[in-house]
């Protein structure tokens, strides 16, 4: 089987076939389960997902009918003699499917391995894997799943990922003196992350790398106005001090 959660909740079959899972909570327990894969999560745990600080009398009771629905999907899947993919523990559930069937696993560990190769100056291969881990997601993490806060901290956790991902990737990519070729990408990301720093001080170098010193200028200035307006303060120090540079050739 196949799961995915960086957009929509999605499972399919090995023939690629969709499963539904039409039930919210459901699809709701099985999301924190797969980003938990391999580890317990308590019930209690889950009870505070699904209904916080205030879950109904019946809770339990519900969710081991939760529970009961997603092992009914598991099943569709014909899986080795003795492995249960969804196993009852004393403290709660654990699901075990193989994490190269998550999609969020898969990134988490691409990832990993795209750092890894940063560290040992392999540029273009790291590059590769953490181009490889972004172009995974399909939207917003589990954007079809109502959360609670336990599920909506992972989806937090998992957004901050992708976004160190680009700006490890970009940053490799500025070494090899891809500026120019980055220009169309950081723009775009420069819109719609109108806060990100890190975004804009890379546009903003790849500006000024490129030759383009006036439009690295008008980058800096939309930033200033941008934290000025909305937030009430300037662009930290080192972007600062690009500007000074920027003004002082």
């Amino acid at each position: 089987m196949r799961f995915n959660i960086l957009g929509s909740l999605e499972i399919f079959t090995c023939d690629n076939r969709p499963l539904q899972v039409n039930a919210s909570k459901t699809r709701q327990v099985l999301a924190l389960l797969l980003i938990r894969n391999h580890t317990v999560v308590g019930v209690d745990t889950l009870i505070e997902e699904l209904w916080g600080d205030d879950p109904p009398r019946s809770a339990l009771a519900t969710l081991r009918t939760y529970i009961h629905n997603i092992r009914r999907l598991l099943a569709e899947e014909e899986q080795p003699e003795g492995r249960d993919l969804l196993a009852t523990r004393q403290a709660g559930y654990v699901l075990h499917v193989d994490d190269d069937q998550v999609d969020a696993k898969v990134f988490e560990q691409l990832i990993a391995r795209g750092r890894m190769r940063l560290e040992r100056a392999e540029l273009e291969a790291g590059s590769a894997d953490l181009r490889a881990a972004v172009a995974l997601w399909r939207g917003p993490a589990i954007a079809n799943v109502g959360f609670g806060g336990v599920l909506g901290a992972h989806a937090i956790h998992l957004e901050e990922m992708r976004i160190q991902a680009i700006n490890l990737r970009i940053t490799a990519e500025k070494a090899l003196g891809r500026d120019q070729e980055l220009i169309p990408e950081l723009r775009s990301l420069a819109v719609t992350h109108p806060y990100n720093e890190v975004f804009h001080a890379q546009l903003i170098e790849s500006l000024y790398r490129s030759g383009r010193r006036a439009e690295a200028l008008q980058a800096y200035q939309r930033l200033h106005s941008n934290l000025d307006r909305d937030l009430g303060i300037a662009p930290a120090p080192e972007i600062q001090r690009l500007h000074e540079k920027l003004t002082s050739c």
